[in-house]
């Protein structure tokens, strides 16, 4: 039987934080996204690598910091909803953090993370679905959110529930764990119904 089967969607509470911060958000992929940059625009293209690459976020980054962030509001709170597997003893295999930035009205999408035993069955389709439908009930416009170029899976996964690439920051990583690699950016729009 498959884990969809059995799972429950809810907003999270002070009880799931201990198992929100023990989902292994790190995935495998022998696909990651050169960018190329020119003075007119950018391009992403698909380069196989060989071996596949590991990426395990390390703690500090694998969630969205805000507070060195011009563009959020001192009021933004965050909303979070996990994914309850009943079938396996009421255990969160997943989750998403997001936060309606009311200046412009965007919901950020700040972190979304769904078990390896759990993906590929629409736990984070119907998280971000969630995620979105919070934000439309807080007049966000657009739903944005960011990544790295080597998560493939996920970009491919962001683009499958209507997320377009609006941008990338080539420095956003310089310091970090995550140094050389491009910050992508997307979005989709919660109004109409089409990319932002």
């Amino acid at each position: 039987m498959s884990p969809e089967r059995h799972i429950v969607y809810r907003q999270a509470g002070p009880q799931d934080e201990e198992q929100i911060g023990a989902i292994d958000d790190s995935f495998t992929t022998d696909t990651v996204y050169e960018v190329v940059a020119g003075d007119e625009g950018f391009a992403l293209r698909a380069t196989v690598v060989d071996p596949p690459l590991l990426k395990t976020f390390p703690v500090d980054e694998s969630t969205d910091d805000e507070s060195d962030d011009d563009e959020s509001d001192a009021s933004d709170d965050l909303h979070v909803e996990v994914a309850v597997d009943e079938g396996n003893e009421g255990k969160v295999c997943g989750f998403v953090v997001a936060g309606v930035q009311e200046w412009h009205r965007r919901l950020v999408v700040h972190e979304i993370a769904v078990a390896p035993t759990h993906r590929g069955y629409g736990v984070g389709s119907a998280l971000m679905q969630r995620a979105c439908a919070y934000g439309r009930r807080l007049g966000a416009r657009t739903a944005w959110l960011e990544t790295t170029n080597v998560n493939v899976p996920a970009v491919r996964a962001y683009r499958r529930m209507g997320f377009t690439l609006c941008g990338l920051d080539t420095t956003f990583y310089r310091g970090t764990a995550s140094e050389g690699e491009t910050a992508l950016f997307m979005s989709m729009a919660l109004d109409t119904g089409r990319p932002a």
